[in-house]
């Protein structure tokens, strides 16, 4: 309600401006503008995204067999690992894992006739870092490409299912990362490991065939820099990409990465390109001249109420360097 509140009084503010104000229709925009700006404005990274309850194609009420469906606590006993190096021997998913949630730690399952990753994680469960500053995950990543000549890059693949994304009080803070493009550049700002973008889902809530309101769909957005180390209401962006339904399997291909800007043969752009479930979402980073690595890492990353639980399979890692 407080959501929708909110869109009401910047509709109403917008009737205003165009029936009182004899400006022109660019200083009216920039107006409204401003308004919604600042309504978004109250924290890093904010962004509101109004996400339909979907009362279409109510989900199955019984539990998926790897699903976590007891009751969500912030630590549990075998969760609660000393190190962020914890994982297990032989692991199918490729990557070094950081594991900064004391919630549980990285265990595999059989699905599907697939061994998938779980990456289980809770609000307020990272336990590695000081407290209320970084936000908990599971996650693993590759070394990274430290060369930018034409052709150098990193590609990452897998097969990914959302159970659960984080539900939080704030319709801003809903929503987990799966996966994201990382890599430094030259000249400064922003953090010391920026990430370049971040590929989060938000849920779509619907009822499940018990009359349950339930998670049934995963909105994806790319949160995306406007500029080197960008972060806030100023510095990113959130892209809609596309709509993958509750626990089904989603092919994923994230490439970063270096390649000949067709406009000027005598420039590079620097891409981070992903495939998800069969559609293309290409991304030129913004100013390619200052990026100086391209690195990825996936899991599940973000919680800010409730809990996530991702999947992961047939996951893949390839990098190439030119100079």
């Amino acid at each position: 309600m407080q959501n929708i509140n909110k869109y009401l009084s910047v509709a109403l503010l917008a009737i205003i401006i165009t029936f009182s104000s004899c400006e022109s229709e660019p200083e009216m925009n920039s107006q409204l503008e401003q308004i919604i700006q600042d309504s978004l404005a109250g924290e890093e990274n904010a962004v509101d995204v109004v996400i339909p309850v979907d009362m279409s194609d109510p989900v199955s009420a019984e539990a998926i067999p790897d699903e976590d469906t007891s009751p969500i606590t912030t630590c549990t006993d075998e969760g609660n690992n000393s190190s962020r190096q914890t994982d297990i021997a032989n692991s199918v998913n490729v990557g070094t894992i950081d594991d900064r949630s004391c919630y549980a730690n990285y265990t595999e399952s059989t699905y599907l006739g697939k061994t998938w990753g779980v990456y289980n994680i809770t609000d307020g469960s990272n336990h590695q870092d000081a407290p209320n500053t970084l936000q908990p995950r599971i996650e693993r990543s590759f070394s990274r490409a430290q060369t930018t000549g034409v052709g150098s890059y990193v590609k990452f693949t897998g097969l990914v299912r959302i159970l659960e994304a984080g539900d939080a009080v704030r319709d801003n803070d809903d929503g987990s990362y799966i996966m994201q493009a990382k890599g430094k550049h030259t000249g400064g700002g922003g953090s010391n490991d920026p990430a370049i973008c971040l590929y989060i889902a938000k849920p779509v809530y619907g009822q499940n065939t018990n009359g349950k309101r339930v998670q049934v769909s995963f909105d994806i957005f790319r949160e995306q820099i406007n500029f080197r180390g960008g972060s806030g209401a100023n510095g990113r962006q959130f892209v809609f990409l596309t709509n993958v339904k509750r626990n089904e399997p989603t092919e994923i291909v994230l490439e970063v990465g270096f390649r000949t800007d067709p406009a000027d043969a005598s420039k590079k752009i620097h891409y981070s390109d992903a495939t998800i479930g069969g559609k293309e979402f290409n991304w030129n980073i913004p100013e390619p001249e200052r990026g100086i690595q391209s690195g990825i890492r996936y899991g599940a990353y973000r919680v800010k109420g409730g809990r996530a639980q991702v999947r992961w399979a047939d996951t893949t890692f390839e990098k190439i360097e030119k100079q």
